[in-house]
């Protein structure tokens, strides 16, 4: 498991070392949340009499909600667009003229040699740094939005959400048995090895669906005396079966398919089935609406998520089914079983890598960056007894998080401060949407040895 623990002096905020090829004004906002120990001394901006009031921070930013003034960095749309690049000529030998003009087509696209691709260069440097900006407004807006603010916006998505996924989760159910019906007489009555894969695909996939409605019930109906962590990884280990159940189903068609191939034919191609078409034609067209409609919801729901898989799969499928098929029938007969490998072998592959995502998720891996820079800059501003962060991890636990978080404080301070700073703390970091547990410790330095051993030793 990756952590992101460091050890080091504790360094002050507004010393940060900007971050790689970003601009130093961007540095505070793209380091706030860096797990090396953070002394929590809000820096002192100047303000030049004389500067424009666009400069200032927004009015519904002030010392109290943005002690660390990161509203000051934003950038309005005028000047985002206004970013250029600025040609680098510092390490060019000479000061002459000759250099000059160089550095002047370099920032202009010039019309010398290579000036096209000069011009060229230019735009896609310009759009990642516009970009740079764009994406670090958003993250400071994120991080000055309150804990609470990010939790009523959850609860309002869900809430709002909460019948299309009823839609997603169980017209997916009823329309994979319908199809499945559908290609079961398809596959028979044309016989073709690349129908068989998919009405193979289609009989599984209702009994994969109800594999994932039963987890995620199971995971509203927990026993805390029973089961005292919860039982949300109970999901992704039913997102686990369903990708291995999918692959064993691939590789039984392929050993069937294997078959037919060393038995051969002794017709030059296969007798064609329109009904049997038709019937695969529809079931395409109804995954292919299905895959649609669960795109908007699959980054909220890993379930949903699943299904999306699912359908993208099954439209591969299909389509792949009826070209092979067809193929089979009108140009030679092993275009079938030939189609019918390739499809099983692409399918297999598919749900393998989701499998290995969603073991990764088991297992327990880094977080993403903006999630682990918002949990420090809430960790960081939560109470002013915080002298200093030591150290920062979120890692998964199945579909959510479990954060780790040291805090730094006075050891002068009374049990009943730090228990109730580190209490508050570690109930506002568990309110957040994607995390399940938070544990908060308490230090009074920085400079101890890790208080967790990634491999231990009997």
């Amino acid at each position: 498991m990756e952590e992101t623990h460091r050890h080091g002096a504790s360094v002050p905020l507004s010393h940060l070392p900007p971050h790689s090829h970003i601009p130093h004004d961007a540095s505070i906002a793209c380091n706030a949340a860096t797990t090396t120990a953070l002394e929590l001394s809000a820096p002192h901006r100047r303000v030049s009499i004389g500067s424009d009031e666009e400069s200032q921070p927004p009015p519904r930013y002030t010392l109290a909600n943005d002690p660390f003034q990161l509203a000051s960095k934003l950038k309005t749309p005028e000047e985002i667009e206004q970013i250029q690049p600025q040609a680098n000529i510092a390490r060019k030998r000479g000061s002459g003229p000759t250099n000059q003009n160089r550095s002047c087509l370099a920032s202009t696209g010039g019309s010398g040699r290579g000036g096209p691709h000069r011009a060229l260069a230019h735009s896609l440097v310009s759009k990642q740094l516009q970009g740079f900006y764009q994406t670090q407004n958003e993250n400071i807006e994120r991080m000055l939005k309150p804990v609470e603010e990010h939790v009523r916006a959850a609860r309002e998505t869900n809430n709002s959400n909460q019948l299309k996924y009823r839609i997603a989760v169980y017209g997916s159910f009823a329309a994979n048995v319908v199809l499945c019906v559908l290609q079961l007489y398809g596959a028979i009555s044309s016989r073709s090895l690349s129908l068989f894969t998919t009405m193979a695909d289609a009989i599984f996939d209702p009994m994969s669906n109800l594999t994932l409605l039963l987890s995620n019930k199971a995971v509203n109906r927990v026993d805390a005396r029973k089961f005292p962590a919860g039982k949300a990884r109970i999901e992704t280990a039913g997102n686990i079966c369903f990708c291995f159940l999918m692959s064993a189903v691939s590789f039984i068609l392929i050993a069937f398919s294997v078959r037919e191939l060393v038995e051969g034919s002794e017709s030059e191609t296969a007798s064609f089935h329109l009904p049997s078409v038709v019937a695969v034609i529809v079931a395409f067209c109804t995954k292919f609406a299905l895959f649609l409609y669960c795109f908007a919801l699959k980054d909220q729901y890993s379930q949903v998520r699943i299904l999306w898989e699912d359908h993208r799969n099954d439209l591969f499928i299909n389509g792949f089914g009826i070209l092979t098929s067809v193929g089979g029938s009108k140009l030679r007969w092993w275009i079938d079983p030939a189609g019918a490998i390739l499809l099983s072998v692409l399918v297999s592959a598919l749900w393998l890598h989701t499998a290995y995502h969603e073991f990764q998720l088991l297992i327990g891996v880094t977080a993403e960056t903006k999630m682990q820079q918002l949990i420090t800059y809430i960790s960081m501003t939560h109470s002013p007894l915080i002298t200093a962060i030591d150290t920062v991890r979120a890692y998964t636990s199945g579909p959510r998080l479990v954060v780790e978080v040291d805090i730094v404080m006075d050891p002068d301070d009374s049990l009943r401060a730090t228990h109730d700073v580190a209490e508050e703390l570690q109930t506002k970091l568990e309110s957040l949407p994607d995390v399940e547990r938070a544990y908060v410790h308490v230090d009074y330095e920085t400079t101890h040895k890790p208080e967790h051993f990634l491999k231990k030793e009997l």
